[in-house]
């Protein structure tokens, strides 16, 4: 559903998500700004913070997606549980499984087998999202934390707030990196032509996003790429890697499909993630192999194929 409102003289140097609420006094002060944060608030077509002071005839544009209420049912959906405590356990999600149900796609999701395999879980993110701290794209393969209990997960949310978790990406990526390492930070939205996508702005407009990276091997057309996440943007590395002019191998939403390799979805693969254990304060740090076809393609660079310059 979308809502439109022009700012009349009376509003002038209201706050943006003051001049929303006032407008739709049905959402929450928190609603409005996941929504500013998400790119479903334009002003003027453009992306702007929630402490951005409206001008006269400024054009508002709110977009709210109508809940659908979900009953989640477990499944007995195969997973790799890295680890295991009272508070948390520690998933290898295998490339295509979807993390959470959404509208149209109620089964088979990573929640699902969660229902079906660990006792309790987190309710801080409803029936739709439980346990559910942070989330990888439905083709991106590794490391994932969850939450068994709300103290865990307000926690563990936290360490991810304050960067003192810390989640390193592997990537194969096009073309040779000029640079061996360097730092990605722009603003980061929805994009305004797709809005299955993510786009990059100005660092003034939507959410910050930060990337670092640093480069592992060079494979003449190819380069294997440790992307190290600051901030946690949907798709974040992919828009990133596409902003520098890097594309991910596979990544068809942001790149294009590669014909050398036989991959669904793009070769990125969470494999490594560190965090302080909410409870006891123990450092635990986990870190594991690649998906079988990011494996295979490297065995395929790493004898001579497809790395010529």
């Amino acid at each position: 559903m979308q809502s439109n409102f022009v700012v009349t003289p009376e509003s002038v140097g209201q706050r943006l998500d003051a001049f929303v609420l006032s407008n739709m006094p049905q959402l929450s002060r928190s609603h409005i700004k996941n929504l500013i944060d998400d790119g479903k608030i334009t002003v003027g077509g453009k992306l702007l913070k929630a402490g951005y002071k409206v001008k006269q005839n400024d054009d508002v544009l709110v977009e709210v997606n109508e809940p659908k209420e979900l009953s989640i049912k477990p499944e007995n959906i195969p997973l790799n549980i890295v680890y295991e405590d009272d508070d948390l356990a520690v998933i290898n999600k295998t490339k295509g499984l979807v993390v959470h149900p959404a509208n149209g796609n109620e089964n088979g999701t990573l929640v699902n087998a969660l229902l079906y395999h660990l006792k309790n879980l987190s309710g801080i993110n409803g029936v739709i999202r439980p346990g559910i701290v942070h989330r990888l794209d439905k083709d991106t393969s590794g490391l994932l934390i969850v939450a068994k209990n709300d103290k865990s997960h307000t926690n563990l949310a936290k360490q991810i707030e304050t960067k003192s978790c810390h989640r390193f990406y592997k990537a194969l990526c096009y073309g040779n990196f000029k640079q061996d390492s360097g730092v990605i930070k722009t603003g980061f939205g929805r994009s305004l032509k797709d809005r299955k996508q993510m786009a990059v702005y100005p660092l003034n407009e939507g959410k910050i996003a930060e990337t670092h990276y640093n480069v592992i091997c060079r494979y003449g057309k190819y380069t294997l790429v440790e992307f190290v996440l600051q901030t946690g943007r949907t798709h974040q590395i992919r828009v990133h890697s596409k902003h520098i002019g890097h594309p991910i191998v596979g990544d068809e939403l942001y790149g294009s499909h590669d014909k050398n390799f036989k991959t669904i979805g793009q070769l990125l693969h969470a494999y490594k993630i560190q965090f302080t254990q909410p409870t006891t304060g123990q450092p635990l740090i986990f870190e594991v192999p690649l998906s079988d076809d990011f494996q295979k393609a490297l065995n395929k660079l790493n004898n001579g194929v497809y790395n010529e310059n």
